[in-house]
Order: structure tokens, then C-alpha cells, then sequence
């Protein structure tokens, strides 16, 4: 989860977190104390000993303190995808792309199963969540656009790629956190996205343009006999 030493289930007592390290530490002892619902924000920078002005710095709302770090992710993912070289194989490159969040929850383990049951517990949480999900979702897709534009069909490829590769590291992803982080799951994603890779990878060229059909018309005389109206046609040809 959150690169910054301060985040629950990992720091150095003795450093000073930075104020929004501080403000995520604080609400999450909060919600583990008292429950999410009883957790005000007044709680929370009283906690951090902030002011609430602070809070508001760093998070529009009490459920982005519990997701801190997606938007970053997010902003990774989409640079990431912009970056890719015209040879980059599309449907490897979105893999990679999941990666990246996969990253955002290792880096944290513990933060990351605490934030897991917590949202397990909240309907409220697990609908934002899926509204995170849904935009790394969109952002892949959009990739997948852009690189299936000559395909027939590359919208709804592109789309239906996305969606499988992101059930696919969520399917890993959950199954780590429900052994509380135990295990490897790097290990775990690599082989749910394969499924998808050897599904999807080979991707179809886009189809080529043929140009137009000559034509060609032979006038002969009524009458004249087969073999020279067919020395006709291939004199037409060229091939005489």
C-alpha cells in the first residue's frame, strides 16, 4: 500500500510521519478502536493533532483516507500505458500494467490486510472500492482501444480484455489477502494473468486495405472462335 514508512503495521516510532502518513495511521488505529461508521474526521485530526483543514489537504472525503494511494497508482498505470512502444504486445503490456497495483499492495502488507477487512465490514468502502476498480479497469481499456482501432471488433475486444485482466489480479490479489499476506503473491498474480495472456495474447493483425479491382473489358467479333478471344483477354492481361 503506502510507500511511506508511517502507514499502520510498519514505521520507526522514533521519526515524526509525514501529515498525511500521520492523518492514514491515525484513522486507522480509529477505525480498529471504535469501527469505521463511529470514526468521525474531528476524531481523526484530533488524533494526528491536526486541524481538520489538514485532513481536507490530503483527502476529499473519510473513505479516501482508507484508499491513499490509488490515485497515485492510477496516475502510474496511465503513464505507464502512454509510454508503451508501438512493438509493445497490447495485451502483455495491460498485464504489466495490473502489476503496478499489485506493487501498491505488497509494498505494505500489513496496512494492506487491515484496509481488506475493514472493507469487508463497510458496504460504503466496498462500493468506493469498486469505483477505484472500475477506473484501473477504464484506463487499461482505453489503452486497448487506441492499439485495436483497425480491428472490427476492437472495442469490444479491447473492453473485454480489460475486464478479464483486471478479475484476474483481483482473483490473486483477494486470495493473498484472505491468507493475511502470507505467501507470494507476486507469484500468484503472474500465474492468474497468464491465464489472460495465453486467452488473448496473440492478437490478430488489423485487416488489410485492399485496393481497387481492376477491370478489365475485351471487345471481340461476334463469331470469333474461344482461342482468340482468350489471346484477346490475355494480351489485355499482359501476359501475351
Amino acid at each position: 500500500m503506502s510507500s511511506s514508512s508511517a502507514a499502520p503495521g510498519r514505521g520507526d516510532k522514533a521519526v515524526k510521519p509525514p501529515m498525511r502518513d500521520a492523518l492514514v495511521a491515525a484513522a486507522f488505529r480509529l477505525f480498529l478502536e471504535r469501527g469505521y461508521e463511529e470514526t468521525t474526521v474531528d476524531d481523526i485530526v484530533a488524533l494526528a493533532g491536526v486541524g481538520r483543514r489538514s485532513f481536507f489537504r490530503y483527502f476529499p472525503s473519510k473513505e479516501d483516507v482508507v484508499f491513499p494511494d490509488h490515485e497515485r497508482c492510477l496516475a502510474e498505470m496511465t503513464a505507464f500505458l502512454a509510454a508503451s512502444a508501438a512493438d509493445d504486445e497490447p495485451v502483455r503490456r495491460v498485464c504489466d500494467a495490473a502489476r503496478l497495483v499489485l506493487r501498491m499492495y505488497a509494498e505494505n502488507p500489513a496496512f494492506s490486510v487491515q484496509r481488506y477487512h475493514l472493507t469487508k465490514k463497510v458496504p460504503g468502502l466496498r462500493a468506493y472500492e469498486l469505483s477505484v476498480v472500475w477506473r484501473y479497469e477504464r484506463a487499461l481499456a482505453r489503452y486497448l482501444r487506441t492499439r485495436f482501432a483497425g480491428l472490427g471488433d476492437g472495442v469490444l475486444r479491447a473492453d473485454v480484455i480489460a475486464a478479464a485482466v483486471v478479475a484476474a489480479h483481483n482473483n490473486a490479489l483477494r486470495s493473498w489477502l484472505r491468507s493475511d499476506g502470507k505467501g507470494d503473491a507476486q507469484a500468484a498474480v503472474d500465474h492468474a494473468l497468464g491465464h489472460v495472456q495465453a486467452a488473448f495474447g496473440a492478437t490478430p493483425a488489423p485487416p488489410v486495405t485492399q485496393g481497387p479491382e481492376d477491370v478489365v473489358v475485351v471487345v471481340s467479333r461476334r463469331g470469333a472462335p474461344l482461342w482468340r478471344v482468350v489471346q484477346e483477354l490475355e494480351s489485355a492481361l499482359g501476359r501475351g
